[in-house]
């Protein structure tokens, strides 16, 4: 799935060991200090659909059925970041736990698993060769910022549609894998800001005013989570959505968002010297998939 408007608030979860969740941005989360601007949500889910298009003509081409995954709307599939600042979306969804449990049971009833389920052994084999060669596809492998390898096969339909958004599936890799793992490097140093620390702790006191004892963003949304564990669904999702609503009503008012995101292309900026190629590269591959997704899919409701 995903990203959000501020990318270093996109990695809360790792931060905070909260959940993902959805809100209404602006942006994405593409690090781009400087250059060609972030593509919106919208547009971001525009490329996935085109891919998940691409990834079928070529399943059925090869002889196999193949059915495109579950679309929310886009009101639901708007990702959420550390901040949630738009109140009229956590007044109608809270934190988005309810979104996240239905996009939880469309992929348990994704038919294309039962469909390959069904198939003899054989057909299951070439299935998994179609769709991405299986365990003898070509292999990649990047060195990411921060430290650590990644692999990832390069086969089947799903390079085939890769290849057909962006041109060079390997130079894409390299590019989203390196620009994501950038937030390993700036997060720490905004979360450490002084200019985001005094907002932050001015949310705070906003939460205080409000009836709620946060630190963080981060924590209000981690005490949604273990309330919902602990509550039956109807009272825990009310109780979420008051909470949310507070937390988008105190980021609103103390700026949290834009101080964020100016601090975040400061902190991204001091880092062009080593990794501009792979900043520039992603947003350019990310543009050019998105012309050609225009011409395959039309954009969600």
């Amino acid at each position: 799935m995903r990203k959000a408007v501020i990318s270093l608030l996109l990695v809360s979860a790792a931060i905070t060991g909260c959940g993902s969740a959805q809100h209404t941005p602006q942006n994405t989360a593409s690090p781009s200090a400087g250059g060609a601007r972030q593509l919106t949500d919208a547009e971001e889910l525009r490329i996935s659909d085109a891919q998940q298009r691409l990834i079928g003509t070529c399943m059925r081409r090869q002889g196999f059925k193949y059915w495109e995954a579950e679309r929310l709307s886009l009101e639901e599939s708007r990702t959420l970041g550390y901040v949630l600042d738009d109140v009229g979306w956590a007044r109608k969804h809270g934190y988005g736990s309810r979104i996240e449990a239905k996009e939880t049971a469309a992929r348990a009833s994704n038919p294309n698993l039962a469909y390959r389920k069904s198939l003899s052994e054989q057909r299951r084999q070439a299935y998994d060769e179609a769709l991405d060669e299986g365990i003898d596809a070509p292999v990649i492998a990047i060195e990411i910022p921060g430290g650590g390898t990644l692999r990832k096969r390069m086969g089947g339909c799903v390079a085939e549609s890769e290849k057909k958004l962006y041109g060079d599936p390997r130079a894409w890799f390299r590019a989203e894998k390196a620009v994501g793992h950038l937030r390993s490097l700036y997060v720490p140093r905004v979360l450490a800001d002084q200019r985001f620390s005094a907002a932050q702790n001015a949310w705070s006191r906003c939460m205080n005013r409000a009836g709620y004892a946060y630190k963080d963003p981060g924590a209000s949304r981690q005490s949604a989570v273990a309330q919902a564990s602990r509550t039956a669904e109807p009272k825990a999702f009310e109780a979420e959505r008051k909470l949310a609503v507070a937390d988008a009503t105190c980021a609103r008012n103390t700026d949290l968002r834009p101080i964020g995101e100016e601090r975040e292309s400061h902190y991204v900026a001091q880092l062009r010297d080593r990794y501009g190629e792979a900043l520039d590269t992603h947003s350019r591959l990310q543009h050019q998939a998105l012309d050609r997704a225009k011409k395959i899919v039309g954009p969600r409701a």
